[in-house]
């Protein structure tokens, strides 16, 4: 893939995919890396010196609390995991991002004819 067709995440979605990813269950960094590039079919590219600074920055908010497990692959991993305040942020981030999305594509389809 060329740097080009990587998908860029805009700036402030971050947070909301990390969010996302943590609905279904607890995880470490690196499966909610692998969750959001399976879920986007490899076109979100989430690297790790942008994964880490969001996840301190969702876990000062009080939206994600994270504690020290073991992995499936019997290694020590903190675990990050969505607060009932996170859940609220989700819903309320993933609303505002539909009614933009979807401003955006209204503007993307006027033809110039």
């Amino acid at each position: 893939m060329t740097d080009k067709t990587k998908g860029d995440l805009l700036q402030g979605t971050l947070d909301m995919l990390v969010l996302k990813a943590l609905q279904l269950e607890p995880m470490h960094g690196w499966g909610i890396t692998e969750r959001i590039e399976q879920w986007s079919q490899q076109v979100l590219q989430v690297n790790q010196g942008s994964l880490y600074p969001a996840l301190y920055r969702l876990q000062r908010q009080g939206w994600i609390t994270s504690s020290w497990r073991t992995t499936e692959n019997n290694r020590r991993a903190r675990y990050y995991e969505l607060t009932e305040a996170g859940r609220r942020q989700l819903a309320a981030e993933q609303e505002s991002w539909e009614r933009l999305s979807a401003a955006v594509n209204l503007v993307m389809r006027i033809s110039n004819t």
